[in-house]
């Protein structure tokens, strides 16, 4: 165990060895490492992803769409293997700068269009849809706010409770529980609002569902950082009830699959090309 005092030096230098579970890519520095060309699909939507809670948002969305009847919606998704470092390559940097997952192509327009991060994949689809989002004013702007609470929520739950909890090389009581502390706050906002609403924004399945659930269905399911018991999910008894029917549904069944690389064979996706693949399973 190092010294758990640290005195930061006048000027920071880069470590390659910090960074536990993800040194080997982290880099203080962004662009392109290395030339690869991505491969290209002949549905309309292109995607490059993997399934990380941001990476099985949008194959959830994509799945729900075809779900609902949009054939318009059918997709092509190639895995991005980010342990190796494949988010560096020059073809993906070209459709997403900050080299980061889910980044996807639609290919109806002129110019192709890329989309990059995943609440603004989410709203992209569902306006060009005009599916998963209210049409009444008060109702999308309540679906914005949840969406936009999740991309500002998540980062405290995955990349400091998660990584302090589960990844990093030491712990730290510090902050875990600072972190374990502000998960279960978000929680707790979570189950008051599911309190006296059958999905986040309402009665209405939104993108601010497709958008919650990967991350705090998740951690309440206990399928990410195995720390159920350690943040006491069960007396989050409204978010339990939520997240448990959001996974039955059929969409977010296949969704979850789509570039998965992890986990029993029978839940894996590592490429999907169409409905076909998942009758394979």
């Amino acid at each position: 165990m190092s010294d758990p005092t640290y005195t930061p030096p006048k000027i920071w230098s880069f470590d390659a060895e910090n960074g536990g579970k993800f040194a080997n890519i982290n880099r203080p520095t962004a662009g392109a490492r290395f030339d690869k060309t991505l491969p290209r699909g002949k549905h309309p939507f292109q995607l490059h992803s993997m399934a990380t809670p941001n990476g099985v948002k949008v194959t959830v969305m994509l799945e729900e769409l075809l779900e609902a009847g949009f054939e318009g919606a059918e997709y092509d998704a190639y895995l991005v293997k980010i342990g190796d470092g494949d988010q560096f390559g020059s073809g993906f940097v070209d459709i997403n700068p900050n080299s980061k997952i889910p980044a996807l192509i639609d290919t109806t327009t002129t110019p192709e269009t890329r989309v990059f991060e995943s609440g603004s994949i989410m709203l992209y689809l569902a306006e060009k849809f005009a599916a998963f989002i209210p049409k009444e004013h008060a109702q999308r702007t309540e679906c914005m706010n949840w969406l936009f609470w999740q991309m500002g929520s998540a980062p405290f739950l995955g990349g400091g409770f998660g990584h302090f909890y589960a990844y990093a090389p030491e712990k730290y009581q510090y902050p875990i529980d600072r972190y374990a502390m502000e998960v279960k706050r978000q929680l707790d906002v979570l189950n008051k609002q599911l309190a006296n609403n059958k999905f986040i924004a309402g009665d209405e399945y939104t993108i601010a569902d497709m958008a919650i659930w990967p991350w705090y269905g998740a951690v309440v399911r206990n399928t990410v950082y195995e720390a159920a018991e350690f943040l006491q999910v069960h007396e989050y008894t409204h978010l339990v009830r939520w997240a448990d029917e959001i996974a039955e549904r059929p969409a977010v069944k296949r969704g979850l699959m789509v570039n998965r690389t992890w986990g029993e064979p029978e839940g894996q996706l590592p490429e999907r090309h169409s409905a076909a693949d998942f009758n394979q399973k």
